[in-house]
Parts: structure tokens; sequence; C-alpha cells
């Protein structure tokens, strides 16, 4: 007997014996959505559609949750695959993606990412009531008809798939921002959609944000929506997310429309020569005059330094600092209310400093995680470059709005002692366990 045929029996048993609504509730509806009790767990799933489809990522992300084995079809070539007949037997409109199981196809995206979250009852993207399943429900519907539908009109007639008019992409992208407004309002007060954990929700309406993300939501327009902005990269950089998703740089620009341009003629070799690709400008940073202090011995110092680290390395800091070329500046996380879980809030951390690479050969950065107890602490040290805080880290950086900014004053020893106790990790770090704490070098 196959495990979802005793999942079945386990169910019906507790059903006919619960007393507690709440468990009658959450029983009922893991029955009901059991899409094939007496399905085995080894059934091969496949995924036909194209590396990169977005719609699809809904699917193996849910199934990296749920421990489901989905495998992507292979050299599937969008045009050519979904055009074929054996593939409009499974969905006869073409689209993709498409689900292939032992019971028959399943198209549409939310409906195939629906099925793989519901083959394993005991997953983490089950939810505990019917009112958590209505809630889940009511955000992918948001998702899909506020957020996913304006996107597309948005984006869609720009890359060159249905007639652009600016009209139209304004009217959109009102609708938009109208939808982006009410979600920010939303995550305000909540980490996730839907609970304390990610659900379905939340995959989905990731999935539909990428695309927004990707290739028209510059950073000056999502700074509207801070909530929004934070939701979107804490979950991004969840491991399940970014094994899906890989790497996600935020468009600069909101990508242009694409027509169709007249063959271009031969050029002149003097035109040739005359549009030869001009230098990169220089970094601002590195006009600055010399500075004494040597970055990267800095960072080989804290790196080797095992032993006697305050004796070594703190001495070594303050022995090349040099406060005319390097700036020190302490950052406190503005919304630590919101740091109710822990894995969530050092990935969010982590995340940070990801974004933060850019800046790797002008700064050195410590940050802290504090706490025994939610809500956790967010708390960072950080040298610059300069005087000020670098404005190319700020332009591409969106989590610097997210955090409070105080200048060191290195002539207050108390502030000084607070440095050389976030470069050394001191625990207790004011007066409260250290729960993490990672380098930026």
């Amino acid at each position: 007997m196959c495990l979802k045929m005793i999942m079945y029996d386990v169910y019906y048993l507790q059903l006919k014996s619960t007393s507690g609504s709440w468990e009658k509730e959450r029983t009922f509806w893991l029955i009901s959505n059991l899409s094939n009790p007496f399905l085995c767990e080894d059934m091969a799933l496949i995924l036909h559609a194209n590396k990169g489809n977005r719609n699809a990522y809904k699917t193996l992300i849910a199934a990296e949750y749920t421990g489901v084995q989905v495998t992507l079809v292979d050299n599937f070539k969008l045009g050519i695959s979904n055009k074929t007949p054996e593939f409009l037997k499974m969905n006869p409109i073409g689209k993709v993606p498409v689900l292939e199981t032992p019971d028959g196809p399943v198209f549409e995206s939310n409906a195939i990412a629906r099925y793989v979250t519901r083959l394993k009852a005991d997953n983490p993207l089950c939810v505990a009531s019917l009112i958590d399943c209505a809630h889940i429900e009511q955000w992918i519907d948001f998702s899909s008809m506020e957020i996913n539908v304006n996107i597309k009109s948005w984006v869609g007639p720009r890359a060159g798939l249905g007639v652009y008019l600016p009209l139209a992409e304004e009217a959109a992208i009102s609708a938009l921002k109208r939808a982006l407004g009410a979600l920010n309002a939303h995550l305000a007060s909540n980490t996730y959609l839907v609970g304390q954990s990610v659900s379905l929700a939340d995959i989905i309406m990731i999935c539909n944000l990428y695309l927004g993300f990707v290739y028209a939501m510059t950073k000056s327009f999502t700074s509207e929506f801070p909530h929004v902005e934070r939701y979107f990269w804490t979950m991004v950089n969840q491991p399940n997310f970014n094994k899906i998703l890989g790497d996600i740089r935020q468009a600069d620009s909101v990508l242009p429309v694409q027509i169709e341009s007249p063959k271009e003629t031969a050029k002149p070799k003097a035109a040739e020569e005359e549009e030869a690709p001009k230098s990169k400008p220089k970094n601002p940073l590195d006009l600055l005059p010399p500075s004494k202090m040597i970055l990267d011995e800095w960072k080989r110092l804290y790196s080797n330094t095992k032993t006697n680290f305050r004796e070594v390395a703190i001495k070594g800091f303050w022995d090349m600092y040099d406060p005319e070329g390097y700036s020190l500046w302490f950052c406190d996380y503005k919304y630590n209310d919101e740091n109710i879980v822990s894995f969530v809030t050092m990935n969010k951390v982590s995340g940070f400093l990801q974004r933060m690479d850019l800046a790797r050969k002008y700064a050195f950065g410590k940050m802290l995680v504090i706490g025994s107890e939610r809500p956790f602490k967010v708390k960072g040290l950080w040298l610059f470059r300069g005087q000020e805080i670098p404005q190319f880290i700020i332009n591409e950086c969106y989590d610097m709005e997210l955090y409070d900014w105080k200048k060191v004053d290195i002539s207050d020893e108390s502030q000084k002692e607070r440095v050389n106790q976030m470069i050394e990790d001191h625990e207790p770090f004011e007066g409260e366990a250290l729960l993490d704490a990672k380098c930026f070098k």
C-alpha cells in the first residue's frame, strides 16, 4: 500500500475521532486537497517549460519546499516544442508551463503550483486552518489580477509582445502603484503574506514581482514601497528561492520600447573610429588623495588574527586607521520589531551584504544580530572610503534606506570602544546575547 493511501486512512480516522473544531477544519482541508489520495510518492512529474520561465519558477520553488520531485523537460524550445501535437494534447492553447503527471496533464501555472504544494500534506507550505487557506487564495488572486496583469501590461508591449500605447502604459503603472500601495500596507506589519512562514501565496507573489523588479521597477520606483522592497529581497534570498531564481539584479532603467529599426547602411571608417567605445569613467573615490590606510592590509590582518584579537587586530586597526581618508559609521535597522524569526533575520543580513558587493573595494563592515528573544536587533559598523557614505552605494543598494546611519566620533572613547566590540564580536554586546555576526571584507 502506498504512502498516500495510508495517509488518507489516517486522516479519515482522525476526522471521525477529533472533537476540536480547529483540528476538524485542518484535517478536512488536508483530505480535500490531496489531489489523488491513492497516488504514490515515487511518481514522475515532468514540467514542460523553457528555462527561465517565471511561471515555471512557481512550481519549481514550491517543489523545493515540499520535497516533491519535479523535472524540467530537456531541450524545450518555446515556439517549437509547445506547437507539437503531443504538447497540444496536454494544453490545446499551447501555453506553457504544463505539468505531466501519471493522472494526466495540468496546465495554468497557479494550478500546477497548487497541485505540487498539496501532494504532500506534511510540508512547510501546508496551512493550519481554513481561514489561512482562504487568505492564501486571496493573495494568490490579488497577485495574479492586480500585480501580474499590470506588470505584464507595462513590460510586455515594451518587449514587443503587443502594441505599445503610452496611455495604456500610464494606466497600467497607475493601477500597479495602487496595488503595490495595498501590498506595502499589509507588509508593514507582516513578514509573510499569511502566517509566520512562507506559503504558496509568497511564492506566486514573488514570481510575479520578479518580472517588474528585473525589467521595469527601478530603485526610484520601488522606493515608494519600502516594505515591498524589503519583502522581495528577503524572499529571493531564501535558499529555496535563490536555488531557482539565482542572483537577481534590479533594473537600472525601464526596458526601452523595442521598435524594429531599418537596416543600417555601412558607416564610413571615420565615423566608426569616432564612435569607438570610450573608457569607463573612474569611481569618484578613486580620485581622492592617497590614504595611508591600505584597506586590503587591514582585511588580511582581520582574517589572519586567530588569537589575542584585541592586542593584534584591534590595535592594528587603530594603527592603520586614517581619519582623513576613511570614515566609520554605525547603522541600526529601522524595523527591528519585524525580526521575529531568527533565520529570516539572518538571511536578511546576508542579502544586504550580498548587495553591498559593489562596495568591496571601498568598504569593510560588521553586521550583528542581537538578542536571545524575539524581536531580534540588527546593528552594524561600516568603514567607508572618504568622509561620507559613498553616493553610488546609496543609489545602488536599497538596503541603505532601511537603516539609521550615524557617523562615529572617534574622539568619544565610548564610541571607540563600541567599534572595538563590534569588530571583535564581543559578547554580550550592549547587555544582550550575540545571535550571529557577519563580516563584509
